[in-house]
């Protein structure tokens, strides 16, 4: 579950490094968007992990604008 997270968090903080899949948009690139960085945190996160996920992302919107 760890091991999850820790790669959900590093393919959001990502600066374009690997590909998403959805799409080819690389994770954190110009053309990635909040809501496909959402998407990727997957559905058995525990509360805590989605939240850090969540921040992660926002954080990367921000980053982008």
């Amino acid at each position: 579950m760890l091991s999850i997270f820790v790669l959900l968090t590093a393919a959001c903080a990502s600066d374009g490094g690997s590909s998403a899949g959805i799409g080819g948009i690389a994770a954190g690139s110009v053309e990635d968007s909040l809501s496909a960085c959402m998407s990727r945190i997957p559905s058995d996160a525990t509360e805590g992990q989605r939240q850090l996920a969540e921040k992660s992302c926002e954080r990367d919107q921000a980053n982008r604008k």
